[in-house]
């Protein structure tokens, strides 16, 4: 016990002191902004990545992160408090390690801790005396404490007595202006004292409030918790859609006209699906969970099953207006699909329901472009393979005019909506756009699904 609370006063000390050094495993879109944090803290950083090509591009200065300030990654390694690298021994050397890997969901729609078991092999070869493990991922509650403990622990080190072990739920938000990293407050939790006074000790100095939870179970449920509330909601706005537009109502304005309300009311806005890394993952890594333990979660299945489905009916949308508005069959017809990315100004296509109306709609015989500012080609990526190297057409007229169909599933900022309300034969907007900038064509070619 001597030895241990020596190793944490001392682990203690050099955080206190900005002198602890860091490492973030994994440097996509949560490692990577986390790691600027803290390293303009003034703490010194080293992001590993096994992707050499980011890593090379990062330690060049590139804006690897559109939304990125031109200059932030550039300035970061100029001023030598922060590096990337692909190298594991680099986690030796240092006094805290904070796990930002993916966990996406398997093909059978269950928890895929892969990445987080090889980050946890990696760290275990080269874990010493003193440092704290942080995993940052999402998972399902007992996780960390039953995946990722015996598997640091496997060399002989014992979890809060040679090195220290927590977990801080990421709450990223790509592209998000009004809330960064430092800005949004931080969910710790650890299973010993020491664990989780260090991990409040370390984040305090990086965000602007740090919210400490009792356990690791409970920190990693927040996250599920915050996004499960998201996928009910969000599954709940769509189905009124559906159901308001059958009573002639616009639910874009009643949404509108409710948020105006200051208490009981959080405005969720209709879409053509969820996408992203986390919307879609959390509430399954809580309803795997829930059964594992003998429990359900109905509502929240109901909300994913609808939210899963909402790509399928916005394509039966597009096939339904293209007969209705221009006597087209959507077999040969030709649409151009406006923005691909899960959101809006951000250069993600993760579970992206844009692609998913793609290619629900070239299944049934249709003929379909896109247009994204983001995407000039369209990346290899895990989720959509096939697509990989398809080009974005340009937005001309002559380009619009050319379309049986425009489908607006990503409002992008950077794109002319004047010049496609002015050429497009028929329109058809899933995100509100152009009501939103009084751009509302006539009713004979724009429909709002």
């Amino acid at each position: 016990m001597t030895n241990a609370f020596s190793l944490f006063s001392s682990l203690k000390d050099r955080i206190a002191r900005h002198e602890a050094r860091v490492a973030t495993v994994g440097l996509g879109y949560v490692g990577l902004p986390l790691a600027l944090t803290i390293s303009e803290a003034g703490f010194p950083t080293t992001g590993l990545d096994l992707n050499e090509a980011r890593v090379a591009a990062i330690n060049a200065g590139e804006r690897v992160i559109s939304y990125f300030p031109e200059d932030r990654i550039r300035n970061a390694v100029a001023g030598g408090r922060f590096s990337a690298t692909h190298d594991r021994t680099s986690l030796a050397g240092v006094d805290v390690i904070l796990i930002c890997v993916p966990t996406p969901l398997s093909p059978r729609r269950e928890p895929d801790l892969s990445y987080v078991l090889r980050a946890a092999e990696s760290i275990a070869e080269w874990l010493q005396p003193g440092q704290l493990v942080v995993l940052e991922s999402t998972v399902w509650p007992g996780a960390t404490a039953t995946v990722v403990k015996p598997i640091l622990e496997s060399r002989g080190l014992r979890a809060g007595e040679d090195f220290f072990l927590a977990f801080s739920p990421e709450r990223e938000d790509p592209g998000n202006h009004k809330f960064d990293t430092r800005s949004i407050p931080k969910v710790v939790g650890a299973d010993d004292a020491r664990s989780r006074e260090l991990i409040d000790l370390f984040y305090s100095q990086i965000v602007t409030k740090t919210v400490p939870v009792s356990s690791l179970a409970t920190a990693e449920a927040v996250k599920l918790a915050e996004n499960s509330f998201r996928t009910v909601n969000i599954a709940l706005v769509n189905e009124m859609k559906v159901a308001m537009e059958a009573m002639g109502v616009d639910v874009w304005e009643v949404v509108q006209a409710a948020a105006t309300k200051p208490f009981g009311y959080m405005p969720f806005f209709p879409g053509p699906g969820i996408g992203g890394d986390c919307i879609p993952v959390s509430p399954a890594y809580l309803s795997w969970r829930a059964k594992d333990v003998g429990s359900a979660m109905p509502i929240v299945d109901l909300a994913r099953t609808n939210n899963e489905n909402a790509p399928d009916m916005i394509a039966g949308r597009v096939a339904v207006e293209l007969s209705k508005h221009s006597r087209v069959p959507v077999t040969g017809a030709r649409v151009l699909i406006l923005g691909i990315a899960y959101k809006k100004d951000v250069e993600d296509t993760r579970v992206s329901p844009a692609l998913a109306i793609l290619k629900r709609l070239e299944a049934m015989g249709a003929t379909c472009d896109f247009h994204d500012p983001y995407f000039p080609v369209m990346p290899l990526t895990r989720d959509d393979p096939d697509l990989a190297g398809r080009r974005s057409v340009p937005l001309t007229e002559e380009v619009v005019a050319g379309y049986d169909a425009v489908l607006v599933a990503t409002d992008h900022s950077l794109v002319d909506y004047a010049l496609v309300a002015r050429v497009a034969r028929l329109l058809l907007d899933t995100r509100n756009v152009f009501a939103a900038r009084g751009l509302l064509p006539p009713a004979g070619r724009f429909v709002k699904i």
